[in-house]
Protein backbone atom coordinates (compact mmCIF):
# COMPACT_ATOMS: atom_id res chain seq x y z
CA UNK A 1 0.00 0.00 0.00
CA UNK A 2 1.24 3.62 -0.58
CA UNK A 3 0.27 6.25 1.74
CA UNK A 4 -0.32 9.49 0.39
CA UNK A 5 -0.86 12.80 3.01
CA UNK A 6 -3.41 15.56 2.08
CA UNK A 7 -3.52 18.93 3.12
CA UNK A 8 -5.67 18.17 6.23
CA UNK A 9 -3.24 16.78 9.18
CA UNK A 10 -4.24 12.89 9.58
CA UNK A 11 -6.47 12.31 6.33
CA UNK A 12 -4.24 10.12 3.66
CA UNK A 13 -5.42 8.99 0.36
CA UNK A 14 -4.89 4.99 0.27
CA UNK A 15 -3.88 3.32 -2.66
CA UNK A 16 -3.89 -0.75 -3.40
CA UNK A 17 -0.97 -2.11 -5.29
CA UNK A 18 -2.12 -4.96 -6.37
CA UNK A 19 -0.53 -8.02 -8.25
CA UNK A 20 -1.42 -8.98 -11.34
CA UNK A 21 -1.10 -12.09 -13.67
CA UNK A 22 -3.20 -13.90 -16.11
CA UNK A 23 -5.77 -15.11 -13.23
CA UNK A 24 -6.64 -11.11 -12.46
CA UNK A 25 -5.29 -9.29 -9.69
CA UNK A 26 -4.87 -9.46 -5.74
CA UNK A 27 -3.81 -6.27 -3.29
CA UNK A 28 -3.97 -6.17 0.33
CA UNK A 29 -6.59 -3.36 1.31
CA UNK A 30 -5.74 -3.05 5.18
CA UNK A 31 -2.63 -4.19 7.04
CA UNK A 32 -2.31 -2.96 10.49
CA UNK A 33 1.61 -3.28 10.13
CA UNK A 34 1.64 -0.69 6.96
CA UNK A 35 -0.59 1.85 8.74
CA UNK A 36 1.55 1.61 11.75
CA UNK A 37 4.53 2.20 9.34
CA UNK A 38 2.72 5.04 8.08
CA UNK A 39 2.18 6.53 11.25
CA UNK A 40 -1.45 5.54 11.36
CA UNK A 41 -2.60 3.97 14.82
CA UNK A 42 -5.97 2.22 12.99
CA UNK A 43 -7.13 -0.77 13.87
CA UNK A 44 -11.00 -1.73 12.63
CA UNK A 45 -13.17 -3.05 14.77
CA UNK A 46 -16.53 -2.65 12.78
CA UNK A 47 -16.91 -3.22 8.76
CA UNK A 48 -20.09 -1.28 6.88
CA UNK A 49 -21.60 -1.20 3.69
CA UNK A 50 -23.26 1.45 1.86
CA UNK A 51 -25.81 0.21 -1.30
CA UNK A 52 -26.87 3.16 -3.69
CA UNK A 53 -28.70 2.23 -6.62
CA UNK A 54 -29.00 6.34 -7.38
CA UNK A 55 -26.44 8.58 -9.66
CA UNK A 56 -25.95 11.78 -6.96
CA UNK A 57 -26.83 10.54 -3.72
CA UNK A 58 -25.88 12.29 -0.96
CA UNK A 59 -24.58 10.44 2.23
CA UNK A 60 -22.71 12.98 5.03
CA UNK A 61 -21.37 15.14 6.16
CA UNK A 62 -21.28 12.53 9.20
CA UNK A 63 -19.13 12.47 12.50
CA UNK A 64 -19.17 10.30 15.61
CA UNK A 65 -19.08 12.67 18.78
CA UNK A 66 -16.41 12.35 21.22
CA UNK A 67 -16.13 10.33 23.51
CA UNK A 68 -16.96 7.99 20.69
CA UNK A 69 -15.07 9.70 17.91
CA UNK A 70 -14.60 7.09 14.82
CA UNK A 71 -11.74 6.53 12.11
CA UNK A 72 -12.84 5.20 9.01
CA UNK A 73 -11.18 3.75 5.82
CA UNK A 74 -13.56 4.40 3.37
CA UNK A 75 -13.44 2.51 -0.62
CA UNK A 76 -15.62 1.80 -3.23
CA UNK A 77 -16.43 -2.01 -3.99
CA UNK A 78 -18.43 -1.51 -7.25
CA UNK A 79 -19.23 2.04 -8.95
CA UNK A 80 -17.40 5.80 -8.44
CA UNK A 81 -18.00 8.47 -5.51
CA UNK A 82 -16.60 11.80 -4.69
CA UNK A 83 -15.43 11.53 -1.54
CA UNK A 84 -15.20 14.24 0.76
CA UNK A 85 -13.65 14.89 4.59
CA UNK A 86 -14.03 18.01 6.61
CA UNK A 87 -11.88 19.35 9.12
CA UNK A 88 -13.82 19.86 12.06
CA UNK A 89 -11.02 19.67 14.87
CA UNK A 90 -11.07 22.99 17.31
CA UNK A 91 -7.40 24.53 16.98
CA UNK A 92 -6.66 22.28 14.10
CA UNK A 93 -4.51 24.56 11.36
CA UNK A 94 -7.05 23.36 8.96
CA UNK A 95 -10.04 23.19 10.65
CA UNK A 96 -13.14 24.28 8.47
CA UNK A 97 -11.16 22.97 4.82
CA UNK A 98 -11.96 20.18 3.13
CA UNK A 99 -10.35 17.39 0.68
CA UNK A 100 -11.77 15.06 -1.76
CA UNK A 101 -10.64 12.23 -3.84
CA UNK A 102 -12.93 10.08 -6.42
CA UNK A 103 -12.99 6.48 -5.38
CA UNK A 104 -13.97 3.43 -7.51
CA UNK A 105 -14.18 -0.08 -7.67
CA UNK A 106 -11.64 0.30 -10.83
CA UNK A 107 -9.08 2.48 -8.77
CA UNK A 108 -8.38 1.05 -5.71
CA UNK A 109 -8.07 4.02 -4.05
CA UNK A 110 -9.09 4.43 -0.31
CA UNK A 111 -9.24 7.52 2.30
CA UNK A 112 -8.71 7.19 5.65
CA UNK A 113 -10.50 9.89 7.49
CA UNK A 114 -9.31 10.14 11.42
CA UNK A 115 -11.48 11.30 14.52
CA UNK A 116 -12.64 14.63 14.40
CA UNK A 117 -13.30 14.77 10.78
CA UNK A 118 -16.72 14.80 9.03
CA UNK A 119 -17.11 12.73 6.04
CA UNK A 120 -19.37 12.31 3.45
CA UNK A 121 -19.89 11.25 -0.45
CA UNK A 122 -21.82 12.11 -3.82
CA UNK A 123 -22.50 8.78 -6.31
CA UNK A 124 -21.01 9.30 -9.52
CA UNK A 125 -22.64 6.18 -10.82
CA UNK A 126 -25.96 3.92 -10.19
CA UNK A 127 -25.38 0.59 -8.39
CA UNK A 128 -22.41 2.37 -6.44
CA UNK A 129 -20.99 0.02 -3.12
CA UNK A 130 -18.98 1.76 0.03
CA UNK A 131 -17.15 -0.45 1.93
CA UNK A 132 -16.33 1.02 5.22
CA UNK A 133 -13.68 -0.22 7.95
CA UNK A 134 -14.51 2.03 11.33
CA UNK A 135 -12.71 2.10 14.99
CA UNK A 136 -14.55 2.14 17.27
CA UNK A 137 -18.01 0.65 16.53
CA UNK A 138 -20.38 2.93 15.90
CA UNK A 139 -22.21 4.21 19.25
CA UNK A 140 -25.81 5.08 18.62
CA UNK A 141 -26.60 8.82 20.11
CA UNK A 142 -22.91 9.72 19.30
CA UNK A 143 -23.79 10.40 15.46
CA UNK A 144 -23.71 14.00 14.72
CA UNK A 145 -23.04 15.85 10.78
CA UNK A 146 -22.89 19.27 9.21
CA UNK A 147 -24.65 20.09 6.01
CA UNK A 148 -22.78 19.43 2.87
CA UNK A 149 -23.51 23.03 1.47
CA UNK A 150 -23.15 24.68 4.12
CA UNK A 151 -20.79 27.73 3.61
CA UNK A 152 -18.61 27.33 6.22
CA UNK A 153 -16.38 24.66 4.78
CA UNK A 154 -17.62 26.21 0.51
CA UNK A 155 -17.27 22.66 -0.84
CA UNK A 156 -17.22 22.22 -4.09
CA UNK A 157 -19.54 19.43 -5.34
CA UNK A 158 -19.08 18.11 -8.84
CA UNK A 159 -23.17 18.00 -9.46
CA UNK A 160 -26.14 18.72 -7.22
CA UNK A 161 -27.38 16.23 -5.50
CA UNK A 162 -30.21 14.60 -6.66
CA UNK A 163 -31.28 11.94 -3.73
CA UNK A 164 -29.83 13.11 0.18
CA UNK A 165 -32.29 11.97 3.28
CA UNK A 166 -34.14 15.00 5.34
CA UNK A 167 -31.29 14.42 8.15
CA UNK A 168 -28.79 15.62 5.86
CA UNK A 169 -30.45 18.31 4.22
CA UNK A 170 -31.13 20.13 7.24
CA UNK A 171 -28.59 20.26 9.44
CA UNK A 172 -27.72 23.73 10.93
CA UNK A 173 -25.28 25.68 9.69
CA UNK A 174 -22.08 24.78 11.38
CA UNK A 175 -20.73 27.29 14.25
CA UNK A 176 -17.69 25.41 15.57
Amino acid sequence: MRFQRTKIAGVFRVAAEPHKDERGAFARLHCPDEFAAAGIPFAPVQTSISCNPHVGTLRGMHYQAAPHAEAKLVRVTRGRIFDVAVDLRPGSPTHRQWVAEELSADNLLALYIPEGVAHGFLTLEADTDVLYQISPGYRPGHDAGVRWDDPAFGIAWPEPPQLISPRDAGYPDYRG
